[in-house]
């Protein structure tokens, strides 16, 4: 049973019995995705299986929800992993939505079997140029299903239950400052590195410039999409890593912030 009051941050929320704090975090959940999925939203069961798993231990400041709609599927159909900040601000570190019917592309795992950390420990090119090729950004294995729109009234919700303003969240390529702009976000740090990003793949700017067909991530086109964008910035066609970005949003408002203009996906 949910609880009433809710306590105002995660480690508050990880101390509760189990059933309270899995019924917190099962809101999460959006209904849509039981309903498109077949997950039982009262068992959390998908055909026998149990398809969400929660890992809130007690002491720890930090949430990991999987939800997992057949054992054999490889990768959750969704993952979301937050944390509380010393300064008890609600910060997502990663949201994944995944279609299990999609191929999968081991952008995650090097030749050699290692991972790798979305491409900063190692790189899987053959892997990350088919899955360029069929449509995916960076860091992605499977294809999305369109869910983050979806998901933000559901997760503004929870925030605001436990009694915040706002929550933060740390994009890890520049694919996702652009989606969490349209979306609603404004910037805690990167605001102006994002404007110099634009500014860099214009007429006359070294990233533009180093768009030379080297390889398959800096073709010439790729300054005019932002999944394009992103893959160049991954392939280093800035000259330095995508790092150091903390965005915000405030619940029920749209930052208006836009430092790409209209370009396309």
């Amino acid at each position: 049973m949910i609880p009433e009051t809710w306590p105002d941050s995660i480690r508050g929320i990880n101390q509760l019995p189990t059933d309270q704090k899995h019924a917190i975090y099962s809101t999460l959940i959006p209904d849509w995705l039981f309903q498109d999925y077949q997950i039982n939203p009262m068992t959390h069961e998908h055909r026998g299986h149990d398809a969400v798993r929660i890992v809130c231990h007690q002491g720890t400041r930090v949430l990991e929800l999987f939800v997992e709609r057949a054992p054999f599927d490889g990768d959750p159909l969704m993952y979301l992993n937050m944390v509380d900040t010393f300064n008890q601000q609600i910060l997502v570190l990663l949201v994944v939505v995944n279609d299990p019917l999609g191929p999968r592309f081991d952008t995650d795992r090097d030749i050699n079997g290692n991972p790798t950390q979305f491409g900063t420990a190692s790189r899987n090119i053959a892997a990350e140029t088919a899955a360029m090729q069929a449509g995916l950004a960076p860091g992605q294995v499977r294809r999305g299903i369109g869910a983050f729109r979806r998901a933000i009234p559901v997760f503004e919700q929870f925030v605001r239950r436990m009694g915040h303003g706002l929550f933060l969240i740390e994009p890890l390529a520049y694919h996702n400052a652009i989606t969490f702009e349209r979306y609603g976000f404004n910037y805690l740090r990167g605001l102006k590195s994002m404007q110099e990003i634009h500014t860099e793949f214009q007429e006359g700017g070294a990233a533009l410039h180093r768009l030379n067909g080297s390889t398959p991530f800096r073709m010439p086109n790729a300054a005019l999409s932002v999944r394009g964008r992103s893959w160049a910035i991954h392939d280093g066609v800035l000259g330095y890593p995508f790092t150091g970005f903390q965005m915000y949003k405030r619940i029920g408002q749209h930052a208006g912030i836009n430092t790409c203009l209209d370009l396309s996906w």
